[in-house]
């Protein structure tokens, strides 16, 4: 792959980190808010229903699981970064072919071809 080919991968490739770790840092700071009434401003002594309370749970738990995924992307974008800068980018781990510019342009931090990625998912 051309340098410059590899530049616009690199840009593509820093923006998409910049705006997830933006997600990531708004979704860790909606889970791991107070509680309903605190992030509400309520200063009522009322209690809290148990189905709110089951909701605000399932809503971080979710929001957590979110970030990991989030994580996991932020991880394979890093690699990607550094193998642009390796020269070595756009290359599968798997079987060391050529990666289709297709896949990447999809897929911008991919380590594998279509085929590796297809037979890793039918095992």
């Amino acid at each position: 792959m051309k340098k410059a080919e590899m530049k616009a991968y690199k840009e593509l490739l820093l923006g998409l980190r910049a705006r997830l770790r933006g997600d990531v840092d708004a979704m860790a700071n909606a889970a791991l808010r107070k509680t309903r009434t605190e992030a509400n401003g309520d200063l009522s002594s009322m209690p809290i229903h148990m189905a709110d309370i089951g909701s605000d749970n399932y809503e971080q738990e979710f929001t957590l699981s979110l970030m990991q995924s989030d994580e996991t992307t932020l991880d394979s974008i890093e690699s990607a970064i550094e193998k642009i800068e390796d020269g070595v980018y756009g290359i599968c781990e798997e079987c060391s072919g050529p990666i289709s510019k297709t896949r990447l342009n999809a897929i911008p931090h991919t380590p594998l071809c279509i085929k590796c990625a297809q037979k890793l998912e039918r095992r």
